[in-house]
């Protein structure tokens, strides 16, 4: 009865995973960053210099949105950064124009962990 009931034990304290639940992303197998790339956005846009660094609780980068006619837009992201995997996710993140009030938010992450940053693959 003992042996039973501590299998039991054993077993209610293993993690639990729903049925059908999906495997944790793994960050680091994510495509390393690169500071210029198309915006999520669309629209022929390209990002340039996004280099995020951690600062605290917080993640941020200046960067330039550059539209196909030329026109080059300053601006600032800040990202929530949450220590996981061995890194910081840079996640949440929400830019604002250095030049208007123009502001939004990006579902593009970060993953940074031993100086290497990995970008969140293309939706």
């Amino acid at each position: 009865m003992r042996h039973l009931l501590l299998g039991a034990a054993l077993a209610l304290a293993l993690p639990f995973a729903p049925a059908g639940a999906q495997p944790a992303e793994t960050f680091d197998h994510w495509p390393k960053h690169v500071p210029n790339f198309p915006s999520t956005g669309g629209g022929g846009i390209m990002i340039g210099e996004y280099r995020p660094v951690v600062h605290g609780t917080t993640c941020s980068t200046d960067f330039t949105a550059t539209e196909p006619g030329g026109k080059v837009y300053r601006n600032r992201v800040v990202f929530d950064a949450v220590p996981t995997q061995g890194g910081i996710l840079c996640t949440n993140g929400k830019w604002q124009s250095l030049e208007s009030d123009a502001k939004g938010t990006t579902p593009f992450r970060v993953f940074i962990r031993d100086g290497i940053a990995y970008a969140s693959p293309a939706s």
